[in-house]
């Protein structure tokens, strides 16, 4: 099963053991992400979506402001604070005690995010994308995901090519957690990416690979949910890929997975349930 026994998470000066596998539910406030049931535009819509995943299960809640799905166009920093921020600062008004995490990949949205209640960082270009991240979330002192991606959402999907995926994931992983760790930050995950530059080969290499990457030493947070690979592979659409999620899921977590970061908690909470007796 997962990996990361004995990590203990800096979460607003308090010091917790988390209990692996957890699940993550995603709350985007945005109009455009790939799965039109997780838009939120609005404050009421989103915090009624926490509820629900808290009630469900859900430890996490990753709360995003600008849409990363293939070919989405970039929002400005104020845009994604303005939808974000208020979300983040009523969700953790109603729940003191869930961890929230800010989806985002510029460092002045997550310190406004972190200012409001969030308490990790989500970031898909692993530092990247903005030089001041790696220092900013060291400096706000919270748990940081890195993730792999090839490209950006304008261009990642516009003939991604590797010579090995799984290796170039793990060197790449490997290389953004030793810069975030010598910047400072204590608590790093990694993800890989599913979807994110890579095609349904190459997300299946990595799925079936996925315990090398559980074997860096660090936990690993799987994004399947509802994605192209499973689509292409079943002939559906995200609306009907909530099957196909759940058993990708299982195998990630079979895989050795430590978060499951997903649209549809009650199931993956199930899937953590059953595959953890």
């Amino acid at each position: 099963m997962s990996g990361g026994e004995g990590i203990e998470w800096r979460l607003g000066g308090t010091l917790v053991q988390p209990n692996f596998p957890l699940v993550m539910g995603i709350i985007n406030t945005t109009p455009d992400s790939f799965h039109a049931a997780s838009r939120h535009a609005q404050v009421d819509a989103a915090l009624i979506s926490a509820e629900h995943m808290v009630a469900e299960g859900a430890t996490i809640l990753d709360v995003g402001g600008a849409s990363s799905r293939p070919g989405a166009h970039e929002v400005s920093g104020r845009e994604e604070i303005s939808r974000a921020v208020p979300v983040v600062r009523a969700i953790r008004d109603r729940f003191p005690e869930v961890i929230i995490s800010i989806d985002t990949w510029r460092a002045d949205v997550a310190a406004e995010a972190v200012a409001a209640g969030a308490n990790m960082v989500n970031d898909i270009t692993a530092g990247r994308g903005d030089p001041a991240m790696l220092a900013t979330v060291a400096g706000a002192g919270v748990p940081y995901i890195l993730m792999h991606m090839q490209g950006g959402p304008m261009t990642m999907q516009v003939a991604p090519h590797y010579g090995d995926v799984l290796a170039e994931v793990l060197h790449f992983l490997s290389e953004r957690a030793l810069a975030a760790h010598q910047a400072g930050i204590a608590d790093v995950l990694v993800d890989p990416g599913f979807g994110f530059g890579k095609t349904t080969e190459h997300n299946f290499a990595l799925l079936n690979g996925l315990s090398a990457l559980c074997n860096l030493g660090f936990p690993v947070v799987a994004g399947l949910s509802r994605k192209r690979m499973i689509n292409e592979v079943l002939g559906t659409t995200p609306a009907e890929a909530l099957n196909g999620t759940t058993v990708l899921n299982t195998r990630a977590l079979l895989a050795g997975a430590s978060v499951l970061r997903v649209h549809d908690v009650r199931e993956a909470v199930e899937a953590v349930k059953l595959c953890t007796n």
